[in-house]
């Protein structure tokens, strides 16, 4: 593997400490909201699927926002989050099965800290003692849970085996990312079907190109390209991904300015 490559490299000591703060904090966060929606009266067993619901989109929306943010701008010099974020999305490009050789705190200590997030939303929801702020407060701490298992249903989603039955199941039946709907995004350059915790957000911010249009938005601010960097650390890396020994592509709509214009042949 080549220099530009050794993303492996830079997971450093600090990293794991941040992890274990990370994992931490954001458990505490989320038993301090569960117990404050258990000890409230205005909870109502009519409203979970509801905000289960709601925590699920939630939590696969932000998925897919972080997801391409990191994929897509900055580069692993960029001061803090490079080392600390930039570089796991970019080693993942390279070498999608990486993770799967990651432990718990490895895997899953960025997304806990993460989910501390809805967890503090939905705490401060719950002092307004009112239906709606208990309704906010049941979908931040589902969305938390969700954010939470991210990266390890992600990790699932490359794995081979050793994956539970239950976990399979959940799978097949769509209620979480899959290999089948994942490996889209592993088609370079990579720029589609961010959303990876059920990725139920995929079709609708494709169908409106939503990535698509803040990437040209920012880079007509800006004047910097997406994923410059990762275009040169996958160059040789294989572009299409195989799923049971098939190739597993679904081609993505062209924006209309894209198309190229017919040639007027004069």
């Amino acid at each position: 593997m080549s220099e530009k490559h050794d993303y492996a490299s830079g997971y450093a000591r600090s990293h794991r400490v941040y992890e274990l703060a990370g994992i931490f904090l954001g458990s505490a966060c989320a038993i301090r909201l569960g117990y404050g929606l258990v000890s409230t009266g205005a909870v109502s067993g009519w409203w979970v699927p509801l905000t289960v619901f709601a925590g699920l989109l939630g939590a696969d929306f932000v998925s897919g926002v972080v997801h391409w943010l990191f994929d897509t701008w900055g580069s692993v010099d960029t001061p803090v989050v490079g080392q600390l974020a930039i570089r796991t999305f970019r080693e993942h490009h390279v070498d999608a099965r990486a993770m799967t050789r990651h432990d718990f705190v490895e895997t899953n200590g960025h997304n806990i800290t993460l989910s501390m997030l809805p967890s503090i939303t939905g705490l401060l929801a719950l002092q307004h003692h009112s239906l709606a702020g208990t309704l906010v407060a049941m979908s931040g701490f589902f969305m938390a849970l969700c954010v939470s298992m991210t990266s390890q249903i992600h990790k699932w989603a490359h794995k081979a085996d050793g994956v539970p039955r239950v976990v399979r199941k959940m799978q097949d039946l769509g209620l979480i990312i899959g290999a089948r709907h994942h490996d889209r995004h592993h088609v370079k350059p990579h720029d589609s079907h961010y959303c990876i915790t059920v990725g139920w957000m995929n079709g609708p911010l494709e169908f409106v190109h939503f990535f698509r249009i803040l990437e040209r938005a920012i880079t007509a601010v800006t004047g910097v390209q997406p994923r410059e960097e990762d275009i040169v650390a996958t160059a040789d890396v294989p572009a299409t991904p195989v799923v049971d020994g098939e190739p597993d592509v679904a081609p993505r709509e062209a924006l209309p300015s894209e198309v190229a214009a017919p040639v007027d042949a004069g």
